[in-house]
């Protein structure tokens, strides 16, 4: 075959031909593909979140879903102030822009106050020691009350007024009293009864009486 037949035979009319037809499905493809990922994406198309906290489980999943919203109760708090089974949290949060279908997390208020195991403490640690495990542990830490003993060692503890034992579950949100050793508590004890027997015995004599006495 000859150069000028080779030349004709590659400019020829089949080759332009096929040329056009591999762009035109080229571009048939590429239209078809950003159609599709547009519908799969829903791109332009949302919902913005609605506020649902402070509502029922049963009435924020009502408003959720008729905006084509999924509930998802992802954790849950205990609020003594507020109803049990409101909404505290979601996430994402009031506003925001959302596609249908997205899942919204919520966080419920508990029906019943979380309670936890009191660890052993008692005669077994420091009040620093004890205030530390005793926050890792979700507890809150009341006043202080104080008895003869070692200094800052915890004695006993205390919780709505009763003394508690290792092992008891108690609630978290009743606060933990720590009964504290202090040193100077006898010295304070034995000045209080001494001041006590020197008024006692020490009553004043009128100078007149006394003269007369004389």
């Amino acid at each position: 075959m000859s150069l000028k037949e080779f030349r004709k035979k590659l400019f020829g009319p089949v080759v332009y031909w096929n040329l056009i037809a591999m762009v035109i499905v080229g571009v048939a493809l590429f239209v078809g593909l950003c159609m599709w990922m547009s519908h799969y994406t829903m791109h332009g198309e949302g919902v913005d979140v609605p506020d649902v906290k402070g509502m029922t489980l049963g009435d924020a999943t009502y408003a959720l879903e008729r905006l084509e919203l999924v509930t998802v109760v992802v954790d849950s708090a205990y609020v003594r102030e507020k109803p049990a089974g409101i909404v505290l949290e979601q996430k994402p949060g009031f506003g925001s822009r959302v596609k249908s279908g997205r899942e919204i997390y919520l966080t419920i208020n508990q029906r019943q106050t979380p309670t936890n195991t009191i660890p052993d403490i008692a005669g077994n640690c420091s009040r620093r020691e004890a205030e530390a495990r005793l926050r890792a542990l979700g507890f809150k830490i009341g006043p202080m009350e104080f008895v003869s003993g070692d200094p800052d060692w915890v004695v006993a503890l205390k919780v709505g007024g009763r003394e508690v034992y290792s092992g008891e579950r108690v609630p978290c949100d009743v606060p933990v009293v720590l009964v504290v050793g202090r040193s100077d508590m006898e010295d304070d004890m034995e000045d209080e009864e001494l001041g006590g027997a020197w008024d006692d015995s020490t009553e004043a004599v009128p100078q007149e009486e006394y003269e007369e006495e004389l």
